[in-house]
């Protein structure tokens, strides 16, 4: 447990201020049990959970009449650790990172099986991408050369996980740079790195800056190398859309892997049906928050496969029209 608090690294929590009229429903809640606030884990700054996250917390915090606040961490693995623990009340994790975590093969606590996360709603599917400076000459995979520098994210996060995996799959005798995305962006741009993976909501804020900013090329798999990935790794198929960024005037083959928001088991039942609400019926301000939440929808929730929904969620959802699997209700 020491350990796991040691994880924590830079904190930047800063709580939301509440503005506009709570709603109805929720003033009209018995809030005895309620905490005075609360704390959304979410990633690196210039990342996508880092504005998905702060978006959905505000959001929250001006709808339930209590402060909310973000913490920046390394991603979904810490996510789910201090979420664990219940150092943080809920956060942001992909379904390959949650697996491991529950079946206990964190890779930051490994053999304690994360049983108190439960599901709260699902995000949006991670698209796994890459760039470079088009001064490189890269413009694939099989063009890196052996020795460049590979910023993969941070230790902890999606991309910083399952980035170094891949390219090892592929044969590739390359250098793993973890930073987080602002960082990263800002050392390919000073040419301290060659390539710059990510995992993430499209568009990806760093990857747009860096786009808005300098030359740069955008490259997918082949057919063949997409294929390898699915076949060993927690992953799905997935295409990046043309035109996602300016540079990116063709579509790629990519992989991707679905988000849940998860929280600790022990949130009031009452409190997370009103977070589950709040998010699940006002997509169109979610998606003002960040274009990824257009997947932020509650027929979506048959994607999670393995983490115990939280009772709150699980109210919401039946009391809507969503069935979930008597084996998943936490």
């Amino acid at each position: 447990m020491t350990a796991l608090l040691k994880l924590k690294g830079v904190k930047a929590l800063a709580f939301a201020s509440v503005i506009g009229l709570v709603g109805t429903v929720a003033s009209a809640q018995d809030k005895s049990d309620w905490p005075d606030s609360f704390s959304v884990g979410t990633a690196s700054q210039g990342g996508t959970y880092f504005v998905y996250g702060a978006g959905w917390a505000n959001m929250v915090s001006e709808a339930l009449g209590i402060p909310g606040g973000t913490e920046v961490t390394g991603g979904p693995v810490q996510n789910a650790a201090l979420v664990q623990t219940g150092d943080l009340d809920m956060g942001m994790v992909t379904m390959g990172p949650a697996f491991d975590a529950i079946n206990g093969n964190s890779a930051l606590a490994p053999g304690l099986k994360h049983d108190q996360l439960r599901a709260l709603f699902p995000m949006y599917k991670t698209g796994f991408h890459a760039m470079t400076l088009t001064s490189s000459g890269i413009t694939s995979f099989a063009d890196i050369p052996d020795g460049a520098v590979v910023g993969v994210g941070p230790a902890g996060g999606t991309p910083g996980t399952y980035w170094p995996r891949i390219l090892t799959d592929m044969g590739k005798d390359v250098e793993f740079r973890n930073g987080g995305a602002s960082d990263l962006a800002g050392q390919l741009q000073d040419g301290l790195i060659d390539v710059k993976t990510w995992a993430g909501g499209l568009p990806f804020p760093a990857f747009s800056q860096l786009d808005a900013q300098t030359d740069v090329t955008f490259f997918g798999f082949t057919e063949e190398e997409q294929a390898a990935v699915i076949a060993s790794q927690p992953v799905a198929d997935f295409t990046i859309p043309a035109n996602t960024y300016p540079s990116q005037p063709e579509e790629q083959l990519s992989v991707s892997m679905w988000n849940f928001a998860v929280g600790h088991a022990d949130l009031p039942e009452s409190m997370v049906y009103e977070i589950v609400k709040t998010v699940m019926t006002n997509n169109a301000k979610m998606v003002e928050i960040h274009k990824a939440a257009v997947e932020t929808l509650p027929e979506n929730f048959d994607k999670n496969t393995f983490i115990p929904w939280h009772p709150g969620a699980v109210r919401w959802f039946e009391e809507n029209g969503f069935d979930i699997p008597d084996e998943l209700k936490g």
